[in-house]
C-alpha cells in the first residue's frame, strides 16, 4: 500500500531491486534447489536436506524445539523457551559440522540408525525474526526444517528480508483462471474453476455440482490434497472415501433438493506439512507415533493449512453463505473469520478401518474433530 505522506523526493527515488514478494518466491526456490538464504539483518542459513554445497561445515544448527527435545536439550534454558514444536532453537556442536552429520541431526526418521548425536549446546538466537522466517519457508518449500548457521563453504546465498515471507502469504492475489465443464461420476454436468495466485506455485480448483443459484445456499466440502488416499486408496486415512462421499452428497442435494455443491480441492497436502515430510510422518507413525507426534518430531505443525484462499475461492466463486461438510469446527470458525458465513455444519464420517482408527481416534482426541 502506498504510503499517503510520502515526499516528492520519495517518488523520484523509486526502491530498486527485486520485490519482497519476488524475493520470498525465489527463497522457496532456492530452498528447493538446496541453495542457502541470506537474511538482511541476520545470518546465511544453508538447508541441510537439499543442499548442494557437500563441502559445508558449520559451528551451528537451526532445528526446531521438538527436534531439540529429541536430543535431550530440554534442561537447557534456550531449548526449553516455547511450547510450540515447531518453534526455532540455535544449537552449538564441539566441532565443526558437515552435512554427512547434519542429516540425521535434521532428520527424525532417521534416529533408530543413527542413535548417538551431539552433545550440543542451545544458545540464544539473537535474530529470532529470520529464525522463524526459515523454518516457515522450509515448511513451505516442503523440507525438513534444520539448517546451517553461516556455513563455511555453503555457496553463494540468496539474499532476502524477513518480512518478505508476509508479500508470499498474500492470499488477496488469488483468481479465477479459467473454469470449463468437466464430467465426473457423481455428476456429469459438473464445472471446474481453476484458480492461480501470483504469490504462490500451487494451482487450487473447485468443482461445481449442481446449477449455481444465488437463493440457495451450497453445500460445500473443503477437501486437501492426499495423493496417497484420494489416488492410491490408502487405507491409513479416511480422505479418499470423504472425499468420494462428499461429492455424493452434493449430486444428491442437486437431483432431489435443486442444490448445489461445491468441492474445494486445495493444493495443501499432507495437512500443509507436503508429501515428502508427510511420508516421513507415517514412517514415524511405524514407529508408534501418531499424526500429530510424528509431524511435531519432524519439526512441523500438525495443522499448516491455509483456510483463507478457501475463503477467498469461495468469494470468487459468490459463495458467501455455505453448509459446510466437515467433522473439524476449526474448519468452520477459520472460514467464518474469514467473512464466510457457516449457516449449517453438515455432518461427515465414515466408517473407520483396522488401519486408520487411531488416526480417526487421534484427531477426535488430539486435533477436536467431532466423530461419533
Amino acid at each position: 500500500m502506498c504510503d499517503k505522506h510520502a515526499s516528492a523526493q520519495d517518488h523520484e527515488q523509486p526502491a530498486k531491486g527485486p520485490s519482497p514478494e519476488r524475493r520470498a518466491a525465489q527463497a522457496v526456490d532456492a530452498l528447493r534447489h538446496g541453495w542457502a538464504l541470506d537474511f538482511a539483518g541476520g545470518p546465511v542459513l544453508l538447508p541441510i536436506e537439499t543442499a548442494i554445497a557437500t563441502g559445508a561445515k558449520a559451528n551451528q544448527l537451526l532445528i526446531s524445539t521438538a527436534r531439540g527435545a529429541t536430543l535431550k536439550l530440554t534442561n537447557q534454558r534456550e531449548a526449553a523457551r516455547s511450547d510450540l514444536p515447531h518453534t526455532p532453537i540455535l544449537i552449538r556442536g564441539g566441532e565443526p559440522i558437515t552435512l554427512d552429520t547434519a542429516r540425521p541431526i535434521a532428520d527424525p526418521s532417521l534416529d533408530l540408525a543413527n542413535p548417538l548425536k551431539g552433545p550440543f549446546r542451545a544458545e540464544a538466537i539473537a535474530w529470532a525474526d529470520e529464525a522463524v522466517a526459515a523454518m516457515e519457508y522450509a515448511r513451505i518449500a516442503g523440507i525438513l526444517p534444520a539448517f546451517m548457521v553461516d556455513p563455511i563453504e555453503g555457496g553463494e546465498p540468496h539474499p532476502l528480508h524477513a518480512s518478505d515471507l508476509v508479500a508470499y502469504t498474500d492470499t488477496g492475489r488469488l483468481d479465477i483462471v479459467t473454469r470449463a465443464r468437466l464430467p465426473v461420476i457423481a455428476n456429469e454436468e459438473a464445472e471446474i474453476i481453476a484458480f492461480r495466485s501470483t504469490a504462490d506455485t500451487r494451482e487450487h480448483v473447485a468443482l461445481i455440482i449442481g446449477q449455481q443459484t444465488g437463493d440457495k445456499e451450497p453445500l460445500v466440502r473443503l477437501h486437501s490434497e492426499c495423493l496417497t488416499g484420494d489416488v492410491l486408496g490408502s487405507l491409513k486415512c479416511d480422505c479418499g472415501p470423504q472425499l468420494d462421499a462428499g461429492l455424493d452428497a452434493m449430486a444428491r442435494h442437486a437431483r432431489e433438493d435443486g442444490g448445489w455443491g461445491v468441492l474445494l480441492y486445495m493444493r495443501q497436502e499432507g495437512r500443509g506439512i507436503g508429501l515428502i515430510n508427510k511420508l516421513r510422518a507415517y514412517r514415524l507413525q511405524d514407529q508408534g507415533f501418531d499424526t500429530v507426534d510424528a509431524n511435531n518430531r519432524l519439526g512441523l505443525p500438525d495443522e499448516a493449512r491455509d483456510f483463507p484462499v478457501a475463503a477467498r475461492m469461495l468469494e470468487l466463486i459468490g459463495a458467501r453463505c455455505i453448509r459446510l461438510l466437515t467433522n473439524n469446527p476449526a474448519k468452520v470458525k477459520s472460514l467464518e473469520k474469514a467473512g464466510i458465513t457457516v449457516s449449517e455444519r453438515v455432518h461427515h464420517q465414515l466408517p473407520d478401518n483396522p488401519h486408520n482408527a487411531k488416526y480417526l481416534a487421534t484427531k477426535r482426541d488430539r486435533s477436536g474433530h467431532l466423530l461419533l
